[in-house]
This record gives structure tokens, C-alpha cells and sequence, in this order.
């Protein structure tokens, strides 16, 4: 595909693009107290020879309340330097760069608050964000902020920024001033619609007057909170309009808040699924719409904007694993674009526990200092045994440097676990990181052997062995009746090796056990085609399907006997997948132990929080056990003891996820 649209220049206010691909402001935690730091540019320096037309950083505070010290910031005059030096090597790498000024309100829990002191907040209403209720702001605060807005602003283009960008999105300060729900006050901020609008123009005016015309005004709008008694589309294309007035040169465009129920970033959310949103706004407004939210490849952002629905695309977290998607697109080169996940274990997880982001998909990400790619002062011959992720990474990386590679795999495929992965709903981004990996390790010289059981007499004639052979199954034990239901592990379901009928219990609630009974519901509930087909000719009434939407014709149950369902589940991950059990009514059960699995079904044993105990019984047609893996070292073992240079990653050598599969092939491929 070409993607003529995506790589046509357009002009903002007095700034020019060289394309339509720009990477958001997220939350990255890569500088130190507000400053800037050596990774952070590297990190940005990379995006921009990447191809991308415009970068925009932040989250970055302007004052004492808006954002925590490890945010960036252009609070104080001494932070200028540091951003200039920035700007100047994205100039270099003839890059444009715009800076997010950022303010969470009463979405700043008080202990974070820099200056210590509450949070500001348009009214005294509990977040449940934080779990917090700020005060409300008193005019005094309201105008104080508006002079902090100004300075930032000043100090944005005194650093060298191409442009600022305001943001009035996620549920931050200015979408608490516009939404009724937060914004309870009887003054002339608070109230109809028109007051609610105030202090939000104001900042709008106030940070356009401080520009003075040197660069473009960049609004961040959420165009739909997506919670309920909150503003809607409509609100904000009645908004946008005012805000143009006002000064704004780019709207960029976004979904709801952080309390929403709604997926905006995982593969829950169809890829381009929200842009309708864009073209909403783009239909009342004069400036340019930029349209954010799981335009996940160059092919959805050039349909999007052959749509009409932006003018621009926001590609934030797939140049996170990807700095030279824009790049390799215009060269005709997209199948060599490292996939993201859509799956935010490593970007937003990670800031929920103030730690600098990752990327499952590549682990180089943010780490490009530490693990830079340099060609092999004399190339090996590398035999990497195992093709699930571990192993594929650690062939990339080290033929990427220019060692001789062959790749020897037992099964006749790719990927390992990540097949299993890749099946579950909202998961099959997973498919795309296999063929990555099929397309581009022939690409590089790796030889790929398929249906080849390695030993130690393999490793004749290679000067380095990495085993990446897996774990092997936890052989749990189970109190297995005669003539019992059958059993099956949750690989042979999600592998499609055996179908399950009406009545399932699943045993083991960890995050393979919630995503089996996902899967399991969902394989008897309607499919993305069935849905479309009863919409599109009105097979039956819009209730009825919906019902038969929210139902299963399969009976699923989930029981787990530790305290926590979910266990494994990156912060911020899980609800998805536990809202999906719920509205599916797939009920889990935690400290429930299976006393016997009998020819009708599963007795089980409930602890209650008082300590006494209730007997349970579940009819079924099978059991499905998701108890995962354990390290499996042996061949590493043997290997070593014949002397033969050798390391293990993945789960042969200790257990973990895709994300630490992948982080330790990228390692040992870098460092062979």
C-alpha cells in the first residue's frame, strides 16, 4: 500500500510538517525532578529520525500543583537550558516539537503535590481516580494559574518549542471545569454550559496572548468523557468552536476520562475506533483535527484520513515500538514495522507505579543508551534454540549485528506461547508480533529449522548456544474421580486441540485463567460477525441481540483458591477482561479448593471472610486447569556441562511474561 495522504505536508498556523504522523505527549517518567535528562533525548531523538513529522512531549507541570516532580517541567527559569539543548537536536534531525502543558486537578492525589497542600479542584467532588476529594478553588487560585499558564507558555517558546499544546482531555483540570459532574460551582465558572466554558477559553486566551504569535496553540480535547451524566460529542463540538475563537490552531483529538469503563488504548477498542470522534469535530471547525486512539499502523491512519475523519494522526504508543515506523512506511518497507500490542503491560502500567515506561514489543524502548545496536566487531555463528518470544528476539537483535544465526525449533511454527496468546479476545495483536517475526528473521540471514529436537550434540560447530526453550507444564494435582469429566489444560483449548461444550469450570484464576474463561465465554456468545450481520438486516430486534450479545451458551466458571483473582495482571490491565466475565455472567470465585472432579462435575470447598466453610457443587461437561509453567533448564544444563558457551533466557531460565521474554532476548542478542 502507498499512503500518499499520510506523507503529504500540511501547514499549522506557521509551522510546517513534513507529515501527517505525530507522536502524542504520554507520560514517560524518563526525566529527573522536571529536568532533562540524556534518555529522555535519546529516546525523542530516535522518534524523530524516525520519520515522525511532529513530537510532542509531556505531561510537563508549569506549577506547583498540576503534576509530580518526576513530570517535566517548565515550572522555573533554570529548566530552560536543558529543553534548549533538547529542541536544538530535534532541529538538527530536522524534527518539529511541541510541549504539553499539563494539569491533572483534583486528579493529583495530595500526597504528590509537590508543594505539598491539596490538590486544585473546579468543586469539592470525590475522585475516584485518586480516591480523594480536593477543595474547591477559590478565585484567587483560578487567576493565579491562569499567570502560571502565561509563564509556561513563555518558557515553552524560549526553550525552543515549535509549538504548545493545552491539555483538556482525560479528565484533567479543564475537562473538570467543562463536565457537570465536577464542576459544581454557583459562580461565574461554574453552572450552565457557557460558565463551565469560562475558565477553560480563558486559559485558551491567556496562553495564546503569551505566544504572541511565534508558534501554533494546540488544544488536546477529549471529545466524549464517556461517563455517564458527563459531557458527550455533542458538548464538545459545541466547545470547539468557542476554543477556535479563542486561538487554537490544531485540535487534537481524544477519548474519555480515566474512570471511564469504555477501552481506549488496549486491543479491546477496534483499531480507528474512536475516530469518529475526530470527524465530529473536524465538522465545526475551520483549524486542522489531529485524531488520536489506536491508529495502530500507517494502513487504519491512512484510512482514517482518507475517511475524512482528521487531518493528522496521533501515533503514540506504536512509536513506542516502533521509532521508524513513519520512516520505513514511506519507503514501502511496513512489513519490517515492529508491532505494538495494544496490550499497555510496559507504557501504562508502569506509570501507575511511578516507573519509567517499557514496551513489550520492544524492550529497547527508553533504554536506547543501554542497549544500543552496534555491529559485531567479529561475527559468530549463533545457535538459538526455542522460536517462542525469547528466542525469536534474541535471533533479530544478533543478526541485526551481523552474527551468523540459525534458529532450531521442535513444533513447525513460531512464537511459542504467544499463539495461546493471540486467540484471546482483545489479544490478537499477538499474531502480528509472530509475523513480524516469520517475515523478518529470513530477511536478516537466519536460518530457521523447524521440527528439530536440540540436545547437546547440536551446539557442534557454533560458537555461542542461547536456550530459549520454554517452561514445561505444572503437572498440578487434581483429586480426579473415576470416569471423571474430562480434563484439559487451558494451551489445549486456546491452542483449538479440543472444544469444550455447554458447562465449564475453570480452575485457576490467575491471568491465564481469566483470559481462558474470556475466551471460553466469548466462543459462546455472538461474534464480531454474527453481530454485524443481525445489525446490518435487522435479523431480530435490536434488544434481542443486544441480549444475545451479553449472554453466553456456554456455562463458564472460574475458581481460583488464593485470595485475588487476577493474579499477574499488569495495574490498569485487568478490568477489561473482569468486566467481560461480568457482563457475561462468568462468575470466579477466590479461595475455593476443588475437593474432587467427579462424572457430573466439580465439588469445591468456599472459605468465607468469617472463616467457616461452604460446600459447592459445579455440573459440567470438562474441567479446563490454567496453572501455567515452571523454568525447564535442563538442555542449558547439559550444555553448560559439556562446556560449551552457552545462556538461558525466557522461561527455561525463570518464569515471566511475553514483556520479560522479550527484554531478555533483546539483551542476550545485543550482547553476543
Amino acid at each position: 500500500m502507498t499512503y500518499s495522504r499520510l506523507f503529504t505536508p500540511i501547514t499549522i498556523g506557521n509551522m510546517t510538517l513534513k507529515n501527517r504522523i505525530v507522536m502524542p505527549a504520554m507520560h514517560h517518567l524518563y526525566t529527573e525532578n522536571g529536568y532533562c535528562t540524556p534518555r529522555f533525548s535519546r529516546y525523542y531523538w530516535d522518534r524523530v529520525e524516525g520519520g515522525a513529522g511532529l513530537i510532542i512531549v509531556g505531561s510537563c507541570r508549569f506549577d506547583d500543583y498540576g503534576a509530580k516532580d518526576n513530570s517535566m517541567s517548565l515550572r522555573t527559569d533554570d529548566t530552560i537550558p536543558g529543553w534548549q539543548a533538547f529542541t536544538k537536536g530535534v532541529h538538527d534531525r530536522g524534527g518539529k516539537v511541541a510541549v504539553q502543558l499539563y494539569h491533572a486537578g483534583r486528579y493529583m492525589p495530595k500526597k504528590d503535590v509537590p508543594c505539598g497542600g491539596d490538590a486544585l479542584s473546579p468543586s469539592a467532588t470525590f475522585a475516584s481516580y485518586t480516591r480523594e476529594t480536593a477543595p474547591e478553588m477559590t478565585r484567587e487560585q483560578i487567576f493565579e494559574l491562569l499567570r502560571n499558564y502565561a509563564a509556561g507558555a513563555r518558557r515553552a517558546v524560549e526553550a525552543g518549542f515549535d509549538a504548545v499544546e493545552i491539555s483538556a482531555s482525560s479528565g484533567y483540570l479543564l475537562c473538570q471545569f467543562l463536565s457537570p459532574l465536577t464542576n459544581l460551582r454557583t459562580d461565574e465558572f461554574g453552572g450552565s454550559f457557557e460558565n463551565r466554558c469560562r475558565f477553560p477559553l480563558m486559559v485558551i486566551e491567556t496562553v495564546k496572548k503569551a505566544l504572541e504569535g511565534r508558534v501554533p496553540l494546540i488544544l488536546r480535547l477529549g471529545a466524549d468523557d464517556f461517563v455517564p451524566g458527563s459531557n458527550t460529542l455533542e458538548n464538545a463540538m459545541a466547545f470547539a468552536p468557542l476554543a477556535e475563537e479563542k486561538g487554537v490552531d490544531l485540535f487534537n483529538v481524544t477519548g474519555g476520562w480515566h474512570e471511564t469503563k469504555i477501552p481506549q488504548l488496549t486491543g479491546d477498542l477496534p483499531r480507528g475506533g474512536l475516530s469518529y470522534l475526530g470527524k465530529g469535530i473536524k465538522s465545526v471547525v475551520k483549524a486542522p483535527v489531529m485524531m488520536c486512539n489506536r491508529i495502530q499502523d500507517p494502513a487504519t491512519a491512512e484510512k482514517v484520513l482518507a475517511l475524512g475523519r482528521a487531518d493528522l494522526v496521533g501515533m503514540g504508543r506504536p512509536l513506542l515500538a516502533d521509532p521508524e515506523l513513519p520512516n520505513k512506511a514511506r519507503e514501502g518497507r511496513a512489513g519490517e514495522i515492529r508491532p505494538c500490542m495494544a496490550c499497555n503491560q510496559g507504557c501504562l502500567a508502569n506509570t501507575f507505579f511511578d516507573r519509567p515506561i517499557t514496551c513489550l514489543s520492544n524492550a529497547r524502548c527508553g533504554r536506547e543508551l543501554e542497549l544500543p545496536v552496534e555491529q559485531a566487531p567479529v561475527p559468530k555463528r549463533i545457535l538459538v534454540i526455542g522460536g517462542g518470544p525469547s528466542g525469536c528476539e534474541a535471533a533479530y537483535q544478533a543478526a541485526r549485528r551481523g552474527h551468523r544465526v540459525t534458529l532450531m525449533e521442535r513444533s513447525g511454527a513460531l512464537g511459542g506461547q504467544l499463539w495461546q496468546a493471540a486467540v484471546v479476545p482483545a489479544r490478537q495483536e499477538f499474531f502480528d508480533l509472530i509475523r513480524f517475526y516469520e517475515e523478518n528473521l529470513p530477511r536478516l540471514g537466519v536460518e530457521i529449522r523447524f521440527h528439530t529436537e536440540a540436545d547437546a550434540g547440536s551446539a557442534a560447530g557454533y560458537d555461542e548456544v542461547i536456550v530459549a526453550t520454554g517452561g514445561a507444564p505444572n503437572m498440578t494435582e487434581l483429586p480426579v474421580e473415576e470416569n471423571a469429566v474430562p480434563v484439559y489444560t487451558a494451551r489445549q483449548i486456546l491452542s483449538g486441540e479440543v472444544m469444550a461444550g455447554q458447562s465449564v469450570v475453570v480452575i485457576g484464576g490467575s491471568y491465564i485463567g481469566c483470559f481462558t474463561a474470556q475466551y471460553l465465554a466469548r466462543e459462546g456468545s455472538l461474534s464480531p460477525d454474527e453481530l454485524f450481520f443481525a445489525l446490518a438486516h435487522r435479523s431480530d430486534t435490536t434488544d434481542h441481540i443486544l441480549g444475545r450479545l451479553n449472554r453466553s451458551d456456554r456455562k463458564v466458571v472460574l475458581l481460583e483458591k488464593g485470595k485475588k483473582i487476577g493474579l499477574g495482571f499488569e495495574s490498569g490491565t485487568s478490568w477489561p477482561v473482569l468486566g467481560d466475565l461480568n457482563r457475561l455472567d462468568v462468575p470466579f470465585r477466590k479461595l475455593t479448593e476443588v475437593t474432587a472432579i467427579t462424572s457430573e462435575g466439580v465439588r469445591a470447598v468456599e472459605t468465607k471472610k468469617d472463616g467457616s466453610n461452604e460446600e459447592l457443587f459445579y455440573p459440567c461437561d470438562c474441567v479446563v486447569v490454567a496453572s501455567g509453567v515452571h523454568p525447564d533448564p535442563g538442555l542449558y544444563e547439559a550444555l553448560r556441562a559439556a562446556g560449551i558457551p552457552v545462556r538461558c533466557i525466557g522461561n527455561a531460565d525463570r518464569l515471566g511474561k511475553a514483556i520479560d521474554a522479550i527484554r531478555q532476548g533483546c539483551e542476550a542478542g545485543l550482547s553476543v
